[in-house]
């Protein structure tokens, strides 16, 4: 049993060694307590799997410890790989002595591949992506509830009271999280604002309840409704707990995201899941009469109606998104504007009071090898290249038009920069309206040619 293993090994720690006996003992394998060593992959295997409890011990007496089958092709797997285990790292154990998670530290990953993920975890030094963060490697009972803790005190639910020239028009609720002490509250523009018959933003009155009660009466600073991104702040004289923004560049699918919010006005909800896609864009959501292409993260959190607003967390307790909608006729599709994208955005509303679009009148599109090889088998003098951004269409009037951009170009290098995505050149300008930028592009037969740009900023009826 595994409430007789642990303390096996606890007795006998002390005189451990890597002497192994392949003698039987009523038929099964017998390892004197000399072969467990401290710190050995054979010590730290055993004492998981009898705290996962899904291995038992047969027999345990002063001088050998007999196993059943299943361990001890377990612990051979383990000594024909030659791994070693640090015995700091290798168990996290909680009060009760029981194992939470079980690591293996190896320079090549692809030797642990054929062990079961649901009971060891490996950490790679070559392995691509691995988080630095001892805390969030390692999936225990209380990962998603110490990440959810963490934030939860500031998220607040938000209740909007819309009316015009004294009329009452509706109520709006959502959600929203804290970014600093001061009361600057981070949300979705659609929550707090709407936009009237005459297209002016309307600010109605925001009513701010904290997760213990308290409640404060908001005021809309800033919203943008491409971004879908607002500023709510709320006065106090006591500082309020405030969420640790993350980044949301490195994510990848399969990574475990926390949502939090008040859905249907039911405050102090967390919900999880898994990123699903990152940089999900607009137009494959079918957003339709936006031009500008946005980004957002999808997952399978379950969000609902006043979930808007709310942050979603990694298991660091870091905010790498804000939740935005839901897939209506589909369960588990959720969709979250990336945490960067909302820095970008609140930094223009700090620099210029509102977000600032360079607008070249071009319309884009990305370019893989399936693209390129399709292409040339339609047209055999499209350009000889590997990657870019083709341009199939160019606003007449436009800064594009007069710079002398023509349907068919292959964007190749932007600003000195080699372009592989539109998000790329969208970055490159950031908000850089009236600035020359220098563009390479590539034509029919493999001409090039050195363009000169310069943007001018984009009406907001255009996005």
């Amino acid at each position: 049993m595994a409430s007789r293993l642990l303390p096996a090994f606890r007795r006998s720690i002390g005189v451990f060694s890597s002497n192994y006996q392949g003698n039987k003992l009523g038929g099964f394998p017998k390892y004197s307590r000399k072969s467990l060593r401290k710190g050995s992959a054979s010590f730290f295997a055993l004492a998981a799997a009898a705290a996962a409890g899904f291995l038992w011990l047969e027999r345990y007496d002063e001088t050998s410890i007999t196993l059943s089958p299943q361990l001890h092709h377990l612990l051979m797997h383990f000594w024909q790989q030659g791994l070693d285990c640090n015995y700091q790292s290798a168990m996290q154990t909680d009060v009760s002595g029981s194992v939470n998670c079980f690591r293996t530290s190896n320079t090549d990953a692809s030797d642990t591949s054929s062990l079961s993920s649901n009971h060891f975890q490996t950490e790679s030094q070559n392995s691509v992506g691995a988080s630095p963060k001892s805390d969030s490697t390692c999936l225990t009972r209380h990962s998603i509830a110490d990440a959810a803790a963490k934030v939860a005190p500031a998220v607040v639910n938000l209740t909007v009271t819309q009316g015009l020239r004294g009329m009452f028009l509706g109520r709006s609720i959502g959600s929203g999280t804290i970014i600093d002490s001061n009361g600057t509250i981070l949300t979705n523009a659609h929550v707090v604002a709407e936009f009237t018959s005459a297209g002016v933003p309307y600010k109605g009155k925001v009513v701010v309840t904290l997760q213990d009660g308290r409640t404060f009466d908001g005021e809309v600073i800033n919203a943008d409704f491409h971004t879908d991104i607002a500023v709510v702040r709320i006065n106090t004289k006591v500082p309020l707990p405030a969420a640790k923004l993350g980044s949301s560049s490195k994510l990848r699918p399969g990574d475990w995201v926390i949502a939090l919010g008040c859905p249907l006005s039911l405050q102090n909800t967390v919900t999880a899941g898994i990123v699903s896609y990152v940089d999900r864009k607009s137009s494959d959501l079918g957003l339709g009469g936006i031009r500008r292409e946005y980004y957002y993260l999808q997952t399978d959190c379950a969000i609902n109606e006043g979930s808007s607003g709310g942050p979603l967390v990694n298991l660091d307790g870091e905010v790498i998104g804000i939740n935005t909608m839901k897939a209506l006729a589909a369960d588990g599709v959720s969709f979250a504007i990336p945490i960067d994208s909302v820095i970008k955005t609140v930094e223009h509303f700090k620099k210029h009071g509102r977000v600032v679009r360079p607008w070249l009148g071009l319309k884009m599109l990305e370019l893989n090898e399936l693209i390129i090889a399709q292409l040339k088998e339609r047209d055999p003098s499209f350009p000889d290249v590997t990657e870019g951004v083709l341009v199939p269409q160019v606003t007449p009037g436009s800064p594009a038009h007069r710079s002398g951009f023509r349907p068919g170009d292959v964007v190749v290098q932007f600003d000195g920069k080699p372009t592989k995505s539109i998000k790329e050149i969208v970055e490159i300008m950031g908000d850089k309206v009236g600035v020359a930028f220098k563009v390479i592009v590539k034509r029919s037969n493999n001409v090039q040619e050195t363009l000169t740009i310069v943007p001018e900023e984009a009406s907001p009826n255009l996005f």
